[in-house]
């Protein structure tokens, strides 16, 4: 088990520096000013293709916007999770490490989030209520390919019907599908947004599932 921990925490961080370098490929590679008021936008050619090719749909992103709430309430379900155990077994030690990891995981999660926020690395093709915003990497996208794949990991590790985990399986793949494509066809972010918000997201869960495998007993 803790053989295949390493290997998957390796993955993880290779993902991230794979990020990492398509951030700076953004930041270097054909940059021109094509994005709203002339900002400066990595791989211009392919990012304006794509854009054109997809047009803005604006009732997609507001659907998507909306189920974005979704990641949010599963996030909320584990975090009283492990407050009624911290309540039913009067220590925070007594709470189970694999779910302390995950609100660890999570605020991670946040913490990036937050510092491309106040870092732009671009902004959205289109203003969104009249104002610009930082588009890179795709919000949405990282939270949802973040959040539901510790779905799965958790249901896999704590349900017992083999229906449940089907069923939770079966959700979170096709949920994060229609998010990540619903988010791309929008029109709200360039290509290359969502393509740094699938290289992060990925790395933070294999880190988080190689911290459980490695650090929990009886992981699975």
């Amino acid at each position: 088990m803790k053989t295949n921990g390493k290997k998957i925490l390796t993955a993880g961080i290779l993902l991230i520096i794979a990020f990492i370098l398509w951030t700076v490929l953004i930041l270097c590679v054909d940059v021109k000013p094509v994005g709203q008021n002339g900002t400066d936008i990595g791989f211009a050619a392919l990012n304006t293709w794509f854009r054109k090719l997809t047009g803005v749909h604006m009732g997609l992103y507001t659907i998507t916007d909306w189920l974005g709430l979704v990641p949010v309430f599963i996030c909320i379900c584990f975090g009283a999770l492990g407050l009624c155990q911290w309540i039913k077994r009067r220590s925070l030690k007594k709470v189970d490490l694999d779910i302390i990891l995950l609100g660890g995981y999570y605020i991670l999660v946040i913490f990036g989030y937050l510092i491309f926020e106040m870092i732009p690395i671009n902004y959205r093709p289109i203003p969104i209520d009249g104002a610009m915003e930082a588009s890179y990497p795709s919000s949405t996208t990282l939270l949802v390919l973040s959040v539901m794949p510790t779905l799965v990991f958790q249901a896999n590790r704590r349900a017992r019907s083999a229906s449940v985990k089907t069923a939770a399986a079966a959700f979170a793949a096709l949920f994060a599908a229609f998010m990540v494509i619903g988010r791309l066809v929008s029109g709200v972010h360039w290509l290359t947004d969502i393509v740094g918000a699938v290289l992060l997201s990925a790395g933070l869960y294999l880190i988080y599932r190689a911290s459980v495998m490695l650090l929990c007993d009886g992981c699975k």
